[in-house]
């Protein structure tokens, strides 16, 4: 799993088997062009899977995960005379578990989104370790990429030639600072209305090949008794001029 690719999978002896994916670059279809490898992007994309998993389940009209998104904790409890909530665990592979980590974006996403991951809070954004404390609003701000809201305005405001070389592509797109939030709203709502993967292109079989055979070559013994005939023949027809 990747922030760019976040699968649901499960193993069998013959190999694992993909119930879901969802991946980054789905994103622009929800309203999210730029930006797809930050936290924010990490959290819609585990969102995403979320919702198109239960869809395929038929579980999203049940667990509809929340969208009151503060930061803090959700569960996602059984619904009583419902099949349980989907049930997965997050592998984190060779990523590093560092507090922040975009990687627990995607889960934070996929749990809203209405699934059931075991975890806690010691490493999302906000998280004190001295504390021992979580900050909510301090995870909110990431969810929304406000963080980067507020960098690319003090930025704006300190180095204006340095800010529009750097995010170039932020301002050719006309996306503010200011509108990070409610961007990022509106992809959520998006994602909730339609999860489901964009139906694959059927790709037209190109023309077949004229079929060629290349004549087999011959043998050194055959090739040097060829020569041999030719010099035998030539030698003939010089004679024969000489008569």
């Amino acid at each position: 799993m990747t922030i760019w690719n976040v699968p649901i999978a499960y193993a069998r002896i013959e190999g694992d088997y993909i119930v879901s994916t969802a991946y980054a670059h789905e994103l622009p279809r929800y309203g999210v062009k730029l930006g797809l490898t930050n936290y924010a992007a990490a959290y819609c994309t585990g969102l995403l899977l979320a919702r198109r998993t239960l869809q395929k389940h038929k579980l999203d009209s049940i667990y509809k995960g929340t969208t009151d998104i503060t930061g803090g904790e959700h569960e996602n409890e059984p619904v009583e005379g419902q099949k349980r909530p989907f049930r997965c665990y997050l592998d984190i592979g060779l990523a590093r578990t560092t507090t922040g980590a975009k990687i627990f974006g995607a889960l934070k996403g996929a749990v809203d989104g209405g699934l059931d991951i075991p975890h806690s809070t010691r490493r999302f954004p906000g998280y004190s370790r001295e504390g021992k404390k979580f900050n909510a609003d301090v995870h909110r701000q990431h969810i929304f990429g406000l963080h980067v809201s507020k960098y690319m305005t003090s930025l704006k405001e300190e180095n204006p030639d340095l800010y529009s070389k750097q995010f170039s592509r932020f301002v050719k797109a006309g996306i503010e600072p200011s509108s990070f939030e409610a961007l990022y709203k509106a992809a959520h709502s998006a994602i909730r209305a339609d999860p489901s993967p964009t139906p694959k292109k059927e790709k037209k079989a190109d023309a077949p090949k004229p079929k060629r055979w290349t004549k087999a070559g011959l043998a050194r013994s055959s090739r040097r008794n060829r020569v041999q005939q030719r010099k035998t023949a030539f030698l003939k027809t010089i004679q024969g001029g000489d008569e």
